[in-house]
């Protein structure tokens, strides 16, 4: 594990955004503002050197939406309407395949997800490790993998964030790979992220996501941010001819279903320009608010998109 100094702060701030793709805009619209609470800033069209930067040319014109949780008002979730992949699976291959968001009662919000839209996959639920922090896996309507989490203990001592209200924000992005060790060393050696120690679990709903047996441990760890309580998870995922995991299908031209970019925080872009699908950009709307950005590829193949700091 390295132990960075003062004058080594992760290089990753904070998460700025998620995004999501689905196949009704309208309808994801709905479930997240009516269901989550969380409200819409913007409606529009995806401009076409959005989409070339995000290397998906087919994206452009798509009809999206950018919505923000209660009280907060520096984080992004956007929604961006593409045609359904039927092939695809959740939890089953490689890139994004999750965002974790802090809620204030993962009870009442189970009780309020029944029978909506969003798809129950485990819990709510104690943490094996941690059993103060109960958390809930659902699928939302297009595909996307989101894990609700709460801290039942004293939050003022607590790792998680704290919730702005009843739904927060996205605190943890879960990325899965093939390879767990070198997957590790590109967001710890290019972002200088804060390890912690890498665990075997047995993972529940992976398992049952994966067809694997109920002894099957997974490689994970979560490595930090700057700011509090934010972490990018890593997970190993399992291939081979007896495995089910593997690359997400995807359509020519679009985004990957479900999970498809997360957005971060950063000083200065300077530091990646090698690393980016192209230049730098600056970019209007909710999610950039005329600040630089720059559109990168991890090692299990997620779309990265870095934002400048005001």
């Amino acid at each position: 594990m390295n132990d960075w100094t003062s004058d080594t702060e992760p290089q990753l701030l904070r998460i700025s955004g998620t995004t999501a793709t689905v196949p009704d805009i309208a309808a994801a619209e709905s479930c997240y503002s009516e269901l989550l609470g969380y409200r819409v800033l913007e409606r529009g069209r995806i401009d076409q050197a959005l989409a070339q930067r995000w290397g998906v040319p087919a994206t452009a014109a798509a009809a999206f939406c950018t919505l923000r949780p209660e009280n907060e008002d520096d984080v992004f979730i956007r929604l961006i309407e593409a045609p359904a992949v039927p092939d695809y699976s959740p939890l089953t291959s490689f890139g994004w395949t999750a965002f974790e968001i802090i809620v204030d009662d993962v009870y009442e919000l189970a009780d309020r997800l029944d029978a909506s839209s969003f798809r129950h996959l485990a819990g709510p639920r104690p943490l094996q490790f941690m059993p103060s922090i109960v958390a809930m896996q659902v699928v939302g309507p297009g595909g996307e993998c989101l894990y609700f989490t709460m801290e039942s203990g004293d939050r003022n001592t607590s790792i998680l964030p704290g919730a702005s209200g009843f739904v927060g924000r996205p605190f943890i992005v879960v990325a899965a790979g093939s390879d767990f060790d070198p997957m590790l060393r590109w967001y710890v050696d290019h972002f200088r992220l804060r390890e912690r120690p890498v665990r075997k679990s047995k993972v529940g709903v992976l398992q049952h996501a994966q067809n694997l047996s109920a002894d099957h441990a997974f490689s994970l760890s979560a490595i930090g941010m700057a700011q509090h309580g934010n972490l990018i998870q890593l997970d190993e995922y399992p291939t081979g001819t007896d495995f089910i995991a593997g690359v997400r299908p995807r359509l020519d031209g679009h985004l990957p279903p479900g999970n498809a970019i997360v957005s971060f925080e950063v000083a200065s872009l300077s530091p990646f320009v090698d690393l980016a699908h192209g230049p730098e950009a600056i970019s209007a709307g909710a999610c950039y608010g005329g600040r630089r950005s720059l559109v990168l590829t991890g090692p299990a193949g997620e779309l990265i998109e870095l934002i400048e700091s005001r």
